[in-house]
């Protein structure tokens, strides 16, 4: 079962976690896992500039490290940005000390690209975090979602996507799409059809 809107449950049993912004206001967020890669982020931020907003990308390391000018085209052009650990390390099936290690080697590689650089946002890939590396990692903001678009699933069409990624979307949410090559065909239909109707309904789109 695809559950688009994260289950009620979650946030009242991690209730330091960010699951979504204020509720009151009609304000989303837009956030871009796994990347950069050549193509599928390009596509984003060509997208996302056309629209004349910003979003939040949780970048992996390795990426970072294989295509720099993407990481740096993200940062130059005024997006924010993410931890999403060296190599995208599932939580639960990683000790704490390399779970670590790999987080602090994301912020290494990303300032040897863009000198100075700092973020205070983390996103565990996959959801997958325990408590020890949540306390570990507790000087960042931990980022997780309201509304998951599963874009890089190939059994959902690009049609189903969009379709169910507007019908869980509310105030205050936070929208999760990939930058990958996975999700690519469902990102590219979806992605710009969805911001073209949020902000014809009154959303606005922001960054965390």
């Amino acid at each position: 079962m695809r559950f688009y809107q994260t289950p009620f449950f979650l946030p009242l049993l991690y209730p330091s976690l960010v699951w979504r912004m204020p509720e009151t206001e009609a304000k989303i967020c837009l956030t871009f896992d796994d990347g950069p890669v050549p193509g599928p982020t390009e596509f984003v931020l060509d997208t996302l500039n056309a629209f004349r907003i910003k979003g939040t990308f949780f970048c992996i390391g390795d990426n970072v490290r294989k295509h720099p000018e993407i990481f740096a085209r993200i940062v130059n052009e005024g997006h924010a940005v993410g931890n999403h650990t060296y190599n995208h390390l599932n939580g639960w099936k990683t000790p704490l000390s390399k779970y670590t290690v790999n987080t602090r080697m994301f912020e290494d590689l990303v300032r040897e690209v863009v000198p100075h650089f700092k973020t205070s946002l983390f996103r565990p890939p996959y959801g997958r975090i325990t408590r020890s590396q949540l306390k570990e990692l507790s000087y960042y903001s931990i980022i997780m979602w309201d509304v998951l678009s599963y874009d890089y699933d190939a059994r959902v069409t690009p049609e189903a996507c969009l379709k169910n990624t507007l019908g869980a979307v509310r105030n205050g949410s936070i929208i999760v799409f990939h930058d990958s090559y996975k999700a690519r065909p469902r990102l590219e239909f979806a992605l710009p059809r969805l911001i073209e109707h949020l902000l014809n309904k009154g959303f606005s789109f922001h960054t965390l």
